[in-house]
């Protein structure tokens, strides 16, 4: 996997030798500087590009860089990640148009779909309804998933994807939940949507998937929260997928909120070896971008604490399951 970062830097450089009306250019470049993604190695045309913005000045070169090294410590399989951050009006984005097996991030879109038919009914959720959604988050139970999922039938998902604006994410026509297409900029925009007032889902229904999403069991809390700033909350969905040809999807969607923190982070891989390839990619993505944005130093890489990662998918590839 090769990488490359959209910069001015570069651009600065060949302008500055020469004269007059190019020297006017480069003023005007470097007064968008700060808004801009530093210099990083060059790479092949058509390679996909890593792009930051931020209102903050120097944010948007830090990240660039920092997560462009991590991208070429991992070389194998795919990746895609997308990240806003509204504290410093932040945006951050790599190949986030790739289409990726949703796994078990779909969960989220069948949460939203289960609580906007709730609001087009002028009701609350029902005891069972809060048990199924309970279940599929906080533990990614299939077998919940798989009810809500017959209960909403594909036009009210699609509904729901039409109003939250997710253009490109694709349920599967046969049932196979898991076979979603999804990308990360959908993904992000569903994390937003999540966390600000909007029209498609009130205060009371983002307030109750953010606290599920906020109570996933420990063994599954890897991905996203992994370096989260202390004192912030985090809100996670993780999905893990093996497919017989090309390896596996490993994903993670989520948000950090409170203790003055406001930022999204979705992470999509495929074609690795193993989950532990796609999880280790995603916790070194995680914790630079919260570092970067935390404004701590970078420390020498940690030692990850021995756990256990499941080793076979987390939902069998039958029609309406995966995980």
């Amino acid at each position: 996997m090769r990488h490359r970062i959209r910069t001015l830097d570069s651009t600065r450089r060949r302008f500055a030798a020469v004269p007059v009306l190019t020297a006017a250019l480069s003023s005007l470049l470097a007064a968008a500087a700060p808004a801009t993604a530093a210099a990083a190695t060059p790479a092949e045309p058509g390679a996909p590009e890593v792009t930051c913005t931020s209102a903050k000045n120097g944010l948007a070169d830090r990240l660039s860089k920092d997560l462009g090294q991590v991208l070429s410590s991992h070389p194998s399989g795919h990746t895609s990640f997308a990240l806003y951050d509204r504290t410093s009006d932040t945006r951050c984005a790599y190949d986030a148009d790739r289409q990726y097996d949703s796994a078990s991030v779909v969960k989220v879109v069948v949460l939203g779909t289960l609580l906007r038919q709730a609001q087009d009914e002028q009701r609350a959720l029902t005891a069972d309804e809060k048990k199924l959604a309970e279940k599929m988050i906080t533990r990614s139970d299939n077998d919940a998933t798989t009810t809500l999922w017959k209960r909403a039938g594909l036009g009210r998902i699609n509904s729901f994807l039409r109003l939250a604006g997710m253009h490109n994410t694709v349920p599967d026509t046969e049932g196979y939940w898991g076979l979603a297409q999804i990308n990360a900029a959908d993904q992000l925009t569903l994390m937003r949507l999540l966390t600000s007032e909007n029209s498609v889902l009130g205060g009371a229904s983002r307030a109750y998937a953010l606290d599920l999403m906020g109570r996933v069991v420990p063994e599954q809390r890897w991905g996203v929260p992994a370096g989260a700033p202390a004192g912030a909350k985090v809100h996670v969905k993780n999905g893990w997928l093996q497919r017989s040809s090309g390896g596996w999807r490993v994903h993670s969607v989520g948000a950090v909120t409170g203790g003055g923190h406001d930022y999204g982070l979705v992470v999509l891989t495929a074609d690795h070896p193993n989950m532990d390839a796609g999880v280790r990619t995603i916790e070194d993505l995680a914790r630079t971008l919260h570092q970067d944005l935390d404004g701590t130093a970078r420390p020498v890489r940690e030692a990850r604490a021995a756990r256990a990662l499941p080793d076979t998918s987390d939902g069998s590839l039958v029609p309406e399951t995966g995980r």
